[in-house]
């Protein structure tokens, strides 16, 4: 049987991988530690739950608009202008069945083959293959570690050519926990307007905010980088409801209706049930963010304290999301009973290994030097881990 050349392209997601490696392990009986899982360790809020229990006990588990129950759409629509000071009517919001399909069907609505689309790096996992699979060309656009990975202006202008079509900005980051000021966001704006790029900013990871920062939608800067941009969220990080699967996106009206088509003969409309639950969330959930927020607020100040404490590890203070993102290359060319390590991922490999700890590489983000750890575990997992990735680390030869 010969496949589609598009399933050639692009490869099984490294992160949703390596954490089904570490949970076979686990029940095979093996002491893992996983620093891998991109989901908070919080139960769903219990008003989302109660709203879903409703909603089956109310038969609300039909068929719902393919945009999404008409309710969600402009509770979101109050969502974005109450906080975000983005103003959408509910016509220009589509909800999917979690953010990832969202960006998939805006990835199918906007691309073609010839159009090139700049991915800031490090990035999440999903941008540059659904690109691929929408026949247009990823272009990855280096960030640099002493800026604690935050695309510039000025990188953003040199990696623009006639074919660029778009521009994708995710912040909180997704693996390194960057986030853009303001300031920082109306520099890249300009470049964006005067070049007249589509934005994509995935905000997905926006609730998750420390030391007191303020959340920034570039969308919110001014109307010409509003007409130009798609603001994508979801409930799955801020509302702990990732098996829920419930996204959302607001932008101008031809996109959106572009993506709703798309969405109608692939996914239809996101899980009713989901949504009266995502409903309730927007409505009641504050309080346990808030009590989220606080916890990974901690749970990051103790990775970071601990990774820095190793040897030869530097990592920058993640600004939100709950990922810490440690470069490792001082560890590349040392020895062990099986080798010599090379790259992060033959170090990930070593560590679960000799640690019973699971990393991603950074390979899987565009950036070899570095592992992906997640902290949505708890202080003891953490405390543990770090002591083991370290004790690991000093037995390497040199």
């Amino acid at each position: 049987m010969t496949l589609a050349d598009r399933a050639n392209r692009i490869s099984h997601s490294p992160t949703l991988s390596i954490a089904a490696l570490a949970k076979r392990m686990r029940a095979a009986g093996a002491d893992v530690l996983d620093f891998s899982v991109g989901q908070p360790d919080f139960p769903t809020p219990s008003c989302a739950k109660e709203a879903g229990k409703a909603a089956i006990d109310a038969n609300r588990t039909g068929y719902t608009a393919n945009e999404g129950i008409p309710e969600l759409r402009e509770a979101i629509a109050d969502k974005l202008r109450l906080e975000n000071g983005l103003e959408y009517a509910a016509a220009d919001i589509v909800v999917s069945p979690g953010a990832k399909a969202t960006l998939y069907f805006l990835a199918m609505a906007a691309f073609q083959a010839g159009d090139e689309v700049l991915i800031p790096a490090p990035f999440w996992v999903s941008y540059p293959e659904q690109v691929a699979l929408a026949d247009a060309t990823p272009v990855f656009v280096e960030s640099r570690e002493e800026n604690a990975f935050q695309l510039t202006p000025t990188e953003l202008e040199a990696a623009i050519t006639p074919r660029t079509k778009a521009v994708i900005l995710n912040y909180p980051c997704n693996p390194t926990g960057a986030c853009y000021q303001r300031e920082e966001l109306e520099a890249l704006a300009r470049v964006c307007v005067e070049h007249d790029l589509l934005v994509i900013s995935d905000e997905i990871y926006e609730r998750l905010l420390y030391d007191g920062r303020v959340f920034t939608s570039i969308a919110a800067l001014g109307e010409e980088i509003k007409s130009r941009t798609v603001v994508v969220n979801g409930m799955s990080k801020s509302f702990s409801m990732t098996g829920w699967r419930l996204g959302y996106a607001a932008g101008p009206s031809p996109i959106i209706d572009a993506m709703s088509k798309i969405q109608s003969h692939s996914t239809s409309n996101a899980t009713s049930i989901a949504q009266w639950a995502g409903l309730e969330a927007l409505r009641s959930a504050e309080d346990d963010v808030r009590r989220m927020v606080s916890a990974f607020q901690e749970r990051r100040d103790i990775m970071l304290a601990s990774l820095l404490a190793v040897p030869g590890v530097t990592c920058p203070r993640p600004a939100g999301a709950f990922y810490a993102f440690p470069n490792v290359s001082a560890y590349f060319g040392r020895r062990h009973a099986g080798g010599v390590i090379g790259s992060a991922l033959e170090l990930s490999a070593y560590l679960l290994d000799r640690a019973r700890v699971a990393v991603v590489p950074g390979e899987a983000f565009g950036a070899p030097d570095n592992l992906r750890l997640s902290y949505a575990t708890s202080r003891e997992k953490i405390e543990e881990g770090v002591a083991r990735i370290a004790t690991a680390l000093e037995a390497l030869g040199s």
